[in-house]
């Protein structure tokens, strides 16, 4: 039997990923398990840390990366992807790291500026802010706007002291990011390791904007797929709204988007509900457990709790697409796993 996650069994391998293999009761590995690359998917990744979510997040990157008619870019909170640019076994996986990001300041909306610079939208230094970003083009812009403006002298100074805090972050650069540079086809690791949370949210949120803005509006013709990693981090800043608007309707233009996070109750509601295809590791945490059985399935028959593995690799998959439900372990990566906890055993170079 060949199963394709969201397409469903005996379906063709065109445009699909090879993620792992099947697990049966007694341990051992069955069939191959694909994915489906050719629709647009939500996908959610989750296990406690160590068990593999990162891991496997490179799997499905570098599948994606040797798939024709995709765009695939993954947003690198802890530095660990880099390594998919490294030689890997088997068929190569081309890829872009971005290890100093930047986006365009008018990729945030006036409402998302304030919320960035921790700016109340009915206080005077925050009613400049929101604005300068109705007006301006760029960050330049933005401050030359406030300067210029006839507000009192200590709300023009305090806008522009906040101004010149995101311009410290040096994420905001006219020719930033975008989606043209983003749909290559090589995976794009874009390594926003170095950056504080909302600097890292600015830029997620740009990436997000702009391959959403690109496909309804045609400019690209590459189907992108997002990939976050520690995605809880995400959804606790400015970067949620972008991706909300991709669970939800990122389908019809063809966007989808990955989430990989060790906490699955500090990402939304709408993460989980809207996910089609749910890739879980062990879990422990009581809040995390409850937050995925609010979204349980009826076809599956027992609770997720009882299906989860134990083991680090071990996954249960619940597609949506086809209603089913598969134990499966996680296949070997290509390329090199960057996401390894260091130990003290090992630099002493103890056996």
């Amino acid at each position: 039997m060949r199963f394709v996650i969201g397409r469903g069994v005996d379906a063709g391998t065109d445009q699909t990923g090879h993620v792992g293999q099947y697990r049966a009761l007694d341990g051992s590995e069955g069939a191959n398990l694909y994915l489906d690359l050719d629709s647009p998917h939500a996908t959610l990744i989750v296990g406690k840390r160590g068990y593999g979510k990162s891991f496997t997040l490179g799997v499905v990157a570098e599948e994606l990366a040797r798939v024709s008619g995709v765009a695939p870019v993954i947003v690198d909170p802890m530095g660990v992807f880099s390594t998919l640019a490294a030689p890997a076994e088997g068929e190569p996986v081309p890829a872009d790291v971005v290890d100093e990001p930047s986006i365009s300041a008018d990729v945030l909306d006036p409402r998302s500026w304030c919320s960035l610079l921790g700016l109340s939208p009915e206080s005077a230094a925050g009613a400049l802010v929101w604005e300068a970003a109705q007006e301006a083009e760029s960050l330049e812009t933005m401050r030359r706007h406030v300067e210029g403006s006839d507000a009192p002298e200590v709300d023009r100074r305090a806008a522009i002291n906040h101004l010149s805090l995101a311009d410290s972050w040096d994420v905001f650069d006219p020719d930033g990011l975008d989606a043209a540079t983003l749909s290559s086809g090589a995976v794009s690791v874009v390594d926003v390791s170095g950056l504080d949370s909302a600097p890292m949210n600015a830029v997620c949120r740009g990436i997000g904007e702009g391959l959403y803005r690109a496909r309804v509006d045609e400019t690209i013709d590459r189907l992108p797929w997002l990939l976050i990693d520690e995605a809880h981090t995400f959804f606790a800043g400015v970067a949620k709204a972008a991706l909300h608007t991709i669970l939800t309707r990122g389908r019809a233009p063809g966007v989808s988007l990955v989430l990989a996070t060790q906490r699955p109750s500090a990402v939304s509601e709408t993460a989980i509900s809207q996910s089609d295809v749910l890739i879980s590791h062990r879990l422990t945490a009581e809040a995390d457990l409850e937050a995925l059985a609010a979204a349980q399935p009826i076809y599956l028959n027992e609770s997720l709790k009882e299906r989860l593995p134990t083991e680090p690799g071990e996954v249960v998959v619940i597609d949506d697409a086809t209603e089913t439900v598969h134990a499966a372990r996680i296949r070997v990566r290509d390329t090199p796993h960057g996401g390894d906890s260091p130990s003290a055993r090992d630099v002493a170079g103890l056996e």
